[in-house]
């Protein structure tokens, strides 16, 4: 059964990448950028990573589970990766996931991200936590459901639709600089996002943490 707490819970995994793995999944994607010449359209657009890459960072989320699991004891198995490339002037803006449609299998809780690269100045990634009730939905976990009775759920609010506008709320911003090597992995019920990139790149790969 997956607790609410799951959704709304942090854990970082230091060394989730060895120096030579993470040299190693750069060149893999240096080499998938020259290759298929993409560049994404928005900050917030990602490319999913090439098969090489998911064989290194898959083998790193099974070295990680166990230690996972003691925040996020539902989790079974990571989803796909997607690779995303922020350059000076984007930012992500404040947004939340959500859990989707509580009654699908397999159920989201969390979602993964390996800073590949960080920026040299800005580009750090954040949480905001706040007690607005403007963020909660009506919905609550139903009887035979895999969420726990009462479960509460969030609304899905990206940047441009949902029912508040999340920049407008009051809340805590809690900023994140992990050292190399380290994922980071929050529930899928918090709000996040990435400060502006004011010089350098920001190198992101992002999956879901799945139960």
């Amino acid at each position: 059964m997956i607790h609410m707490t799951e959704t709304l819970a942090v854990q970082t995994v230091e060394g989730f990448l060895t120096a030579d793995e993470t040299t190693g999944l750069t060149k893999v994607l240096d080499d998938h950028l020259v290759a298929t010449g993409w560049s994404p359209a928005r900050p917030s657009e990602g490319i999913t990573a090439p098969e090489a890459a998911h064989a290194i960072l898959d083998a790193a989320m099974r070295r990680a589970l166990p230690a996972l699991r003691r925040v996020f004891p539902s989790a079974r198995c990571s989803d796909t990766w997607l690779y995303h490339d922020l350059k000076p002037g984007d930012r992500i803006r404040p947004h939340v996931h959500g859990v989707g449609d509580p009654a699908t299998r397999p159920q989201r809780i969390a979602r993964v991200a390996f800073n590949l690269q960080d920026a040299e100045r800005g580009g750090e990634f954040y949480l905001d936590t706040c007690s607005a009730d403007a963020l909660w939905s009506e919905v609550t976990a139903a009887a035979g459901s895999d969420y726990a009775p009462g479960t509460r759920f969030v609304h899905e609010i990206t940047a441009r639709s949902g029912p508040v506008r999340l920049a407008d709320v009051p809340h805590t911003r809690w900023t994140c600089s992990p050292p190399p090597g380290t994922t980071v992995v929050y529930g899928t019920q918090l709000v996040h996002g990435v400060l502006p990139v004011e010089e350098g790149r920001v190198r992101k790969l992002i999956t879901d943490l799945l139960a």
